[in-house]
Parts: structure tokens; C-alpha cells; sequence
């Protein structure tokens, strides 16, 4: 299994994902974890994105393409892989296509997790992450199990994002929508791209992705 998971910011993609990777035994990819695994690792890739971030900077697609190429390299990763949060834009998707051409593990699907904006911004106001161990939760629809606690076997130590505000979470949305919109058609086009509706319960989402992902 080689996907993509698309969807705007609150709609499911990191929980599911996650969901997927137990299920299926093959990595969640996540940009944003990548980035902070590299950094926090010192590597030549990791160096050059904290300069960037330091001031304020997007990462350039070479360098993401870079950790997304050694991430793709572990030996968990030859059996498949989910990409969560990458890519967002035509670039990147044409520069994924190379990678994955040159590595030779083209996508099998692309996942667009559509779901109402109304019904995104009760969800994202809910949402908490765990400092510790990065896993989302929400405190209506996917707090932690009771007594759960991270690998490392510490309580999770939760917090609200500061961007998880109306204001933001709109603008955030309006972003989405206007650099998605071309990636969509693009995966369309490939014959690539599969839609679910996000909302509900995560297994009945869970259901609809694995329906969607089921051999015709």
C-alpha cells in the first residue's frame, strides 16, 4: 500500500492515518514529524530546514523531498507507506512522482478526505496533541483511552495548538482550498484519486477508506 492522504487541516488525515498504520503495518509519513525528527537529529537535511524555520521561512521541496527520501529508505517503509500532509502543492506532487519513479514505488491511490468547513472548525476547537509523543486526540470524539499513556510510558501531556481559532482556522482553510484545488484534479486526472466523506465516527470513516481502498 503506497497513499496519499489529502484533506483539509481537522479532517481526519493524521488520526486515520495512524489507524492505517497499525492495521496495515506500514508507516504513516508525516511531514511535519520528518522535519522535527531531522532537526532534533542534526542531520545535513534537518541543519538546513531549522535555518529556515528560525526565520520564519517555508522549507524548500528539495530539502522535504531530501527527508522524505530517507524516511522512504527504512527498511519499514518497502512494504508501503501513507503520506500525511505531503504533498500540497503541483511542485511537490511533480517532484513525489520523480522520487517515487526513481525509487520505483508509484502511488496506488490518493485519498481526498472531504468534509463540511462548519463541521472542521467544531473539530479543530476540540483537538489537543500530546507534547510527548506527537499523537492527536479530541476531547469529544478520541480522548485518550483511560489510564493510556505514551510509548515511553509517561501520561500524555496534551495541548491546544495555538492556531486552533476561528480566525485562523478559516484563513487556514481558505489556503487549503486554493493550493489543494489543482493537486485534486491533477490525481484526478492520473485516475489516482479516491473521495470519502470524513464525518462521522472514526470507524465508520475508518470503513470508508478501507472500502474505497478495496481491490475493484
Amino acid at each position: 500500500m503506497r497513499l496519499v492522504l489529502l484533506g483539509a487541516p481537522g479532517s481526519g488525515k493524521g488520526t486515520q492515518a495512524q489507524r492505517m498504520q497499525a492495521r496495515h503495518s506500514v508507516p504513516q509519513v508525516s511531514t511535519g514529524d520528518l522535519l522535527r525528527e531531522a532537526v532534533a537529529a542534526g542531520t545535513q537535511l534537518g541543519r538546513a530546514a531549522q535555518l529556515v524555520m528560525q526565520t520564519g521561512g517555508l522549507v524548500a521541496d528539495d530539502i522535504m523531498l531530501g527527508i522524505i527520501r530517507e524516511r522512504l529508505a527504512r527498511p519499514d517503509a518497502a512494504s508501503g507507506f501513507i503520506l500525511d500532509g505531503f504533498p500540497r502543492t503541483q511542485a511537490q506532487a511533480d517532484g513525489l512522482a520523480t522520487l517515487l519513479q526513481e525509487l520505483g514505488t508509484p502511488l496506488d491511490a490518493v485519498v481526498l478526505m472531504e468534509i463540511a468547513p462548519e463541521i472542521l472548525l467544531r473539530r479543530l476547537a476540540g483537538r489537543r496533541s500530546c507534547r510527548r509523543c506527537g499523537r492527536v486526540f479530541h476531547v469529544e470524539t478520541n480522548p485518550p483511552a483511560p489510564g493510556e499513556r505514551c510509548a515511553d510510558g509517561r501520561a500524555h501531556d496534551l495541548f491546544q495548538r495555538p492556531d486552533d481559532n476561528e480566525a485562523t482556522v478559516r484563513q487556514r482553510l481558505a489556503v487549503y482550498c486554493e493550493r489543494t484545488q489543482p493537486l485534486i484534479d491533477h490525481y484526478a486526472r492520473m485516475g489516482l484519486l479516491r473521495r470519502i466523506d470524513a464525518n462521522g465516527s472514526l470507524d465508520e470513516v475508518e470503513a470508508r477508506l478501507e472500502a474505497v481502498l478495496a481491490p475493484a
